[in-house]
């Protein structure tokens, strides 16, 4: 068996991420982290009227919030920054409301997850410009978690909301 050190090359990236956009991507990230963990919480624990829908319907949050965050994780290490999912830096940098202990009923296991998909896309809507700004290939990714995301807050709000007259 050889000692020698085997040589391997080192692929430079064309474009490296600035701080302010590591910094976007990762304020999405931890947010999109966060949502999956507080979806997956509600999901397993909504009781009450029209729970099936609501339970099925929160796997669909999760699952846009597990692929996102992984698409988020992934174009970071595109461009040189490095993703950081530890779930102490989510739980000091999540911006998503702390879920609720226990059962919950469904109306307002609903109230809980729209506030917390406002929080993601308040989030998503702060670093637009930012991303968009200096890496505009990025930029689609957060537009496509915004549509996806907001859609998830009407169908799931519309659950609880009275008609306006």
């Amino acid at each position: 068996m050889s000692t020698e050190t085997v040589n391997t090359p080192h692929v430079t990236l064309s474009f490296t991420a600035s701080a302010a956009l590591r910094d976007s991507f990762q304020r999405v990230l931890v947010n999109l982290i966060a949502l999956e963990l507080v979806g997956k919480q509600a999901h397993w624990n909504i009781v009450g009227p029209n729970f099936r829908d609501l339970h099925l319907n929160l796997d669909e949050v999760v699952g846009i919030a597990r692929t996102g965050s992984d698409e988020v994780a992934e174009r970071m290490r595109a461009v040189n920054a490095t993703p950081d999912g530890r779930p102490a830096t989510v739980a000091a940098s999540a911006t998503v409301p702390v879920a609720p202990e226990g059962e919950v009923l469904t109306t307002d296991a609903v109230a809980y997850i729209v506030s917390a998909i406002e929080a993601v896309v308040a989030t998503l809507r702060d670093v637009h410009d930012i991303i968009d700004g200096e890496d505009p290939s990025s930029s689609g990714i957060i537009e496509d978690l915004t549509v996806q995301l907001e859609q998830q807050a009407w169908f799931l709000s519309s659950e609880i909301r009275k008609p306006v007259r």
